[in-house]
Formats: structure tokens, sequence, C-alpha cells
């Protein structure tokens, strides 16, 4: 019983997944959703499974492996070799043109619906781009994030993303055939900029997740749905001895401590439910918890 709740949230995201990969499988009789989101729940799943089962020092090894095994399968085959724009912009491309698959549905599972349940796991556990930037050095920023007006970059970037699709649609009446040459175009293009910025950013800030802080425009939107997240992180305020190891090592500089003196769980809509602060607790006090409530309660460490 006690490894069956241990492993209640890979079994959650691998049940949910499969559910929705036969749901679309029977409704739209393709058996590529069945192995699409059936693969990406599995590789999931098996990655936060080995995280919670694997020693501590050997913990991370599980979440590469989730990155990597969903990271390749989505960059690699569906983008590259299948032609399928799985930018931003596709996104806002694929709805004006009302090809509802791919892309849309992607979206729409991890990035808008599916935070309701797993918060923004995605970034954690399935994002191609901090699939290479967690395995550079800083881990974590120790002496916290620059100034709040930097993070305003994600909404700016979001805004010229829309702006230049709209532009394109509607004055230029450009119209990219799905999955053609165009999308692939717009797909390396994108990636270049994502995983240039990223590096540049990860090196002068000395913080693999400053791309995620101050630059990603995927988490305007993971902000707002993860709010309502049913699975967030947890702590025993009894149990708690106020060491702050869970401050240092948090990757996105959360003041994981001031939720737990205050009974409250992990509010902020910058955690990505990585799972960092539960493995370094050396009461082990922190953990995953099922329960609603509303998040957006933000306290971060800045410098």
């Amino acid at each position: 019983m006690n490894a069956l709740k241990r492993l209640r949230v890979p079994l959650i995201i691998f049940v949910v997944f499969w559910v929705i990969a036969f749901v679309l499988w029977q409704t739209s009789g393709k058996a590529f959703y069945l192995l699409n989101f059936g693969y990406i729940g599995a590789a999931v799943g098996f990655g936060i499974g080995l995280y919670v089962l694997l020693p501590r020092k050997s913990k991370p090894s599980g979440r590469r492996l989730a990155q990597l095994l969903v990271g390749i399968y989505m960059l690699g085959f569906l983008g590259l070799l299948k032609k399928e724009n799985m930018q931003l912009e596709g996104f806002f491309f694929y709805l004006l043109t009302g090809f509802f698959a791919g892309s849309v549905i992607h979206y729409m599972v991890a990035k808008i619906f599916g935070p309701l349940l797993f918060g923004r796991g995605f970034c954690g556990w399935a994002c191609w781009t901090a699939m290479v930037l967690d395995f550079f050095p800083f881990k974590q920023n120790v002496n916290g994030r620059i100034a709040a007006k930097w993070e305003i970059l994600r909404y700016v970037h979001f805004g010229i993303s829309l702006s230049l699709v709209l532009i394109l649609w509607f004055f230029y009446n450009y119209r990219p055939v799905p999955m053609g040459n165009s999308e692939l175009v717009w797909l390396v293009g994108g990636n270049a900029f994502y995983f240039t910025s990223a590096i540049l950013l990860a090196f002068v800030l000395r913080d693999n997740r400053a791309f995620c802080k101050y630059l990603c425009p995927i988490a305007t939107i993971l902000k707002f749905t993860s709010r309502f997240s049913l699975l967030k992180i947890e702590g025993n305020f009894k149990k708690c001895t106020q060491c702050g190891t869970c401050v240092t090592a948090c990757p996105m500089n959360i003041n994981i401590l001031e939720y737990v003196n205050s009974g409250e769980r992990v509010l902020s809509t910058e955690c990505i439910f990585c799972l960092t602060c539960t493995t370094v607790c050396p009461e082990e006090i922190l953990t995953d918890t099922l329960k609603l409530d509303i998040g957006g309660k933000e306290i971060i460490n800045r410098k």
C-alpha cells in the first residue's frame, strides 16, 4: 500500500494519458493518437516512477529520462520528421486553419487543460528546451531571481508571436499547409531562437531555468491554468526544522518554506512540479498532494 501511495502520481499520469489516447482513437478512428498519447503517458509516468523509487542521489535521472523520451519524440519525430509545427505560432495557425490535430491537441492536453491536474508538470518533465538546459551546471541560482519586471518579457514574447501570426494571416493572406515544408521552417526557426536565447541566458545569469522565468511565452498560458491544479506540493509544518534546504534547491526560486509555515500548499504558479524540493528535504516533510485550492500566491526569492 505504501508503494502504491508513493507511485500514485505516475500512475495517475499514465492512466489519464491512456484514457485520452483511447478516446481520441475511438472518436477519430486514427490509431496514431493511441500511439502518441499512450507513449507520452508511459514515458512521463515511467520517468516519475523512477524518480520516486530511485535513491536520492539518482532521482534526477528519472526526470532527465522522461524529458529525453518525450522531447526527442516530439521535437525529432513529430516536428522534424512529421513536419508538424509544435511551436506556439503553429498552435495559433492551426486554430485559425481549423486543423484540430497535432499541436492543437498537444497544447490542449499539456498546456491548457492538463495543468488543471498536474500544474506546470510539462515544464518539469516534458519540455524539450529544458531537456537540454537541465544538463548545464547552473541548477539553482542561490542568489534568487532578478527583478520581477523582467518577467514581463514572457508576455511580450507571447504578444509578438500572436501578433506575427495575425498579421501574416489577415494582412498577407498567409496560409501555411499543415505538416508542409513551411511548417518545418517555422519549427526550426522557432527552436533555434528558443535554444539560443535559453543557453545564453543560462550562462549569463548562471541559471538553467532563466529562459523559463523571463522569456518563455508558454509560461503565460501555464501560469493561468496551473492556479487550479489539483497536484501541488505540501509540507508538514510540525515536522519542519526550518533548514531552508528546499528553498535553496528550488530551480524556480520559490520560497517553499513560507508556504509550509503558513500551512498552505505551494501556491506559486512558478512551480514546475520537478519534485526537487521533496528530494532534498532532510526530514522528508514535503510531498505531492491532491486537493482543490486556488494558486497564484507568489512568494519568490529575489536578489
